[in-house]
């Protein structure tokens, strides 16, 4: 399905397709969490959707986006304890995973480590750069990016470019400068 952009996924596909040698390949971005995360919300703020109403995802969303040859696609898998295990059917071919932590449940922070480190360590996804979206940074209790970084040990990851990005999926901050990163790391896969 063909979208209409939002003026931070054109930036992102302009400066993607300055990267990329063949301006007709596509960038696949596996988009993961634990359930309640915010993934869907960040999905489709940068879809320019309306994120007033969502749902809980019970398998997956897909977005794709074509500007210029260049195809971006977003592959937003649930969260859910039973499909976890699932997750690994969409590792192969993925450029870029986008890891998505309630910044405001700090009562699943073992849990959402536990299921970074799981991922870290596929050979599926060996070398594939990591953004982590610290969502849900307009509520009071959310811990900051830095916190949730120290919490999940990203200090440790000495294997692939990483980043963490305090966000708010639904007022839209942050995004644009996990995108940045993003646009500046594929090339280093």
């Amino acid at each position: 399905m063909t979208l209409r952009l939002c003026a931070c996924t054109q930036g992102l596909l302009s400066m993607l397709k300055r990267l990329r040698s063949s301006p007709d390949k596509e960038l696949r971005i596996l988009l993961l969490g634990l359930d309640n995360a915010g993934k869907t919300t960040l999905m489709k703020k940068l879809a320019s959707e309306d994120v007033s109403h969502i749902t809980p995802t019970q398998g997956f969303n897909i977005k794709s986006v074509q500007a210029d040859g260049m195809k971006l696609n977003v592959w937003d898998i649930g969260g859910q304890r039973k499909i976890r295990p699932y997750w690994r059917n969409y590792f192969e071919f993925t450029d870029i995973l986008i890891y998505v932590v309630d910044s405001a449940d700090r009562k699943r922070v073992d849990e959402t480590g536990f299921e970074l480190n799981e991922l870290l360590s596929d050979d599926k996804l060996a070398g594939v750069p990591v953004l982590v979206y610290a969502n849900k940074q307009d509520l009071a209790l959310a811990a900051k990016a830095s916190e949730i970084a120290q919490e999940l040990n990203l200090h440790l990851i000495r294997d692939r470019p990483w980043q963490i990005q305090a966000c708010s999926g639904i007022r839209g901050e942050g995004i644009k400068e996990g995108l940045e990163w993003i646009s500046q790391n594929v090339k280093k896969k």
